[in-house]
């Protein structure tokens, strides 16, 4: 049987905050495990993928521009094939991933969606203790430091919403804080492959928000259990390749506060690479 072609759609360097050589290398790193099982992979950039499309059946993408997104939605409801799905990319965007993983019951924060321009007691009443928080802003990723904020003051939450919304930031996302470890995770959804770490110990970060919570204490969790979760999430958001964080808290409770599409894997790229390759030609396979 002749082996199909693969587009793969490289996310633009603006979406990559402080990661720009962590992603570009786990999408290499999984090209060429694709390109020695025989396949083609012709790489695009997101601005060649929206400016001209691609001629190829298969798309395995970590974009990110949301035009780009609409574009590659049409493609999947042709018929075609994309890794990971344009609609579970959106899913990914802050409103709508807190959205369905509070809709799904899947372990979360407390969380309030707001109208940035609106008055805070319209969504939090006065006399609730919703302080610290985390403000972040609910039409997309972060991108800069400031999309996602820990406040500890309801005047820092109205000023920071006022901030957003003279940024054009029509929405914003309102988690409550949660005290314990802070854990990160990669998985490959219908795989056996996750990997977990503490980023405070490895010094991993985007934006430095990992101090808020400080260095883990250790507090034992399952992490089998935590991998159902994770998978549970991924199912709900239609994601197959992913990333984020959770808390653990004292009690051992784990909730996620981030879920991403396709992250850069960065302390288990060898292995999260094969995995992916392995996961996107199975993939195929069921797919022709």
């Amino acid at each position: 049987m002749k082996l199909v072609s693969i587009a793969g759609i490289q996310r633009a360097t603006v979406y990559s905050p402080n990661h720009v050589g962590n992603d570009a290398a786990i999408f290499s790193a999984t090209a060429r495990w694709l390109e020695k099982a025989g396949y083609q992979v012709n790489m695009y950039t997101e601005q060649e993928f929206l400016s001209n499309g691609i001629e190829e059946k298969v798309a395995m993408t970590m974009l990110r521009n949301l035009q780009s997104m609409k574009k590659l939605q049409d493609f999947e409801s042709k018929g075609c094939l994309a890794i990971n799905s344009a609609f579970g990319i959106e899913n990914c965007t802050r409103e709508k991933m807190t959205r369905l993983l509070m809709e799904h019951e899947v372990p979360h924060p407390k969380s309030y969606i707001m109208n940035t321009h609106d008055d805070v007691s319209d969504y939090i009443p006065e006399g609730e203790s919703f302080m610290p928080c985390w403000v972040k802003r609910g039409d997309f990723h972060a991108i800069h430091r400031e999309d996602v904020s820990y406040v500890r003051t309801r005047e820092e939450l109205i000023g920071l919403l006022s901030e957003y919304a003279l940024r054009g930031i029509q929405r914003a996302v309102v988690n409550e804080h949660l005290k314990g470890d802070l854990v990160k995770f990669y998985g490959v959804a219908g795989t056996n492959f996750f990997h977990w770490f503490y980023p405070f110990n490895e010094n991993h970060s985007k934006f430095g928000h990992e101090a808020i919570n400080g260095h883990p204490k250790g507090i034992p969790f399952r992490a089998d259990e935590l991998q159902d979760i994770c998978n549970r999430a991924a199912d709900v958001l239609k994601v197959v390749v992913y990333g984020g964080d959770c808390i653990v808290s004292p009690d051992g409770e784990m909730r996620i506060i981030d879920f991403n599409d396709w992250p850069s894997f960065a302390p288990c790229r060898e292995e999260a690479s094969r995995e992916i390759a392995n996961r996107v030609i199975q993939m195929i396979d069921e797919y022709r």
